[in-house]
């Protein structure tokens, strides 16, 4: 399987844990901040979607999506 997502929450090392071999590269400092507000868009989305049927709960839950990659985002 392939993904072009932002690694974060040790999935590597859970995917090698499975038994299986993470492929993995290092963005260049471009790249990531694209990524980055590329993921923000993709959070802000789903938390606007967790508004209709959705518990409150999973809505704090993309709400705390949002803030890591605004934090990740102020960072760099």
């Amino acid at each position: 399987m392939k993904y072009n997502k932002l690694v974060r929450d040790r999935i590597p090392e859970i995917i090698a844990e499975d038994g299986r071999e993470p492929k993995t590269r290092i963005l260049s400092e471009d790249e990531y901040m694209a990524e980055l507000e590329r993921k923000l868009r993709e959070e802000c989305e789903e938390t606007i979607a967790a508004r209709g049927g959705d518990t409150a709960e999973h809505r704090l839950e993309e709400l705390g999506d949002v803030l890591e990659v605004m934090l990740a985002l102020a960072k760099n």
